[in-house]
């Protein structure tokens, strides 16, 4: 599996301001935030508590540290992190085991460019565990690198993943494409330095500088992440 771990010799894309594309992972190539949802869901029902809608937006798209703890505290449920942790990644990979839907222009966008030899990391809140399980689905061959959030010492919202993954690929942050669907990793990706594409999954998403808002994958391409660099 890739890993965090720098990929020596990997080459930036030549003949074009644009030197990497960096992806997310949760609602923006696999359309999974509602599966977290869910499992959170289910594991608080067992404990004997019930979550509000209204909760969905603070936790999506942020770290498991973050969603989990803020979880415990608004339901008071007796549990630690590290416990509601396990249970959360194990009903995560039970449910991906059974279907692991495809965001609308992801397998396109994968295979362009990776026939196109752009180099790409995948970058996630998610944990390890999770990560190769996804990459296994989605194919690892696409993936110069993927980057954990159990792997950095600050993930999304903080710039950390993304300097991690630019640098592992040879590329310059204020040259990277970032591809996100929530306003942590988008914070996450600006602060980087990033171009970020916005294809919002939950919440609205406005548009600011370096940031392009698009309504699905299906609008993006290497010609128009190109475009995005070139312009900016």
């Amino acid at each position: 599996m890739t890993s965090t771990v720098p990929a020596l010799g990997v080459r930036t894309a030549e003949g074009s301001a644009l030197q990497a594309v960096l992806l997310d992972m949760d609602g923006t190539l696999v359309d999974t935030e509602g599966f977290w949802w869910d499992v959170e869901a289910e594991v608080f029902a067992a404990l004997g508590h019930a979550l509000d809608e209204s909760w969905r937006h603070v936790v999506v798209g942020g770290p498991m540290t973050r969603s989990a703890g803020f979880l415990i505290e608004a339901t008071g449920a007796d549990i630690t992190l590290a416990e509601l942790t396990v249970l959360l990644n194990k009903g995560f990979e039970e449910r991906i085991d059974q279907a692991l839907p495809l965001m609308p222009g992801a397998a396109r966008l994968l295979a362009e460019l990776s026939e196109q030899n752009i180099p790409t990391a995948l970058v996630s809140a998610s944990h390890r565990r999770i990560i190769d399980r996804v990459m296994a689905c989605l194919g690892p061959q696409y993936f110069a690198l993927s980057v954990a959030g159990d792997e950095v010492a600050r993930t999304k919202p903080h710039p950390d993943p993304y300097l991690v993954a630019a640098a592992g690929l040879g590329a310059d942050p204020t040259r990277c494409a970032v591809v996100e669907d929530t306003a942590t990793g988008i914070a996450a990706a600006e602060a980087a330095g990033c171009h970020v594409v916005a294809v919002p999954s939950v919440a609205p998403i406005a548009p600011a500088a370096r940031r392009t808002v698009v309504t699905s994958l299906e609008e993006v391409d290497l010609a128009f992440l190109r475009g995005l660099i070139t312009a900016a």
